[in-house]
């Protein structure tokens, strides 16, 4: 088996934080929201595609709320999903994976 090469590029990790949703936010399952994060800084190159995942406690659910988008743009319109009532956040992968606060999902079934 070969080793990998070994590489001289240094990749940049970028972690923009998440501005909404925040605490206090309360969404509704089949709404329709901007997901936003501070692009004030985003480095050269930005390796990996983006995308959006919904986060339950502190398990990443299956549940891609947005993929393919471009990283730069600050921005990402989602459909929030049929869930159980409840409290989640969002989780944003680029380089590296950061976190929303947490904030409520109304959805179809409360228990």
């Amino acid at each position: 088996m070969a080793a990998a090469a070994p590489t001289s590029e240094k990749r940049d990790v970028y972690t923009p934080p998440v501005l909404y949703p925040h605490s206090g936010t309360v969404w509704y399952s089949g709404q329709k929201h901007n997901v936003t994060w501070d692009n004030s800084n985003p480095p050269k190159s930005i390796s990996n595609g983006a995308f959006i995942l919904l986060r339950s406690g502190t398990y990443e659910t299956p549940v891609v709320l947005a993929h393919d988008f471009n990283l730069r743009s600050g921005r990402v319109e989602v459909t929030v999903p049929d869930v159980i009532t409840g409290t989640f956040s969002i989780v944003l992968f680029g380089d590296s994976g950061n976190w929303s606060e947490d904030f409520t999902i109304k959805g179809p079934i409360t228990f």
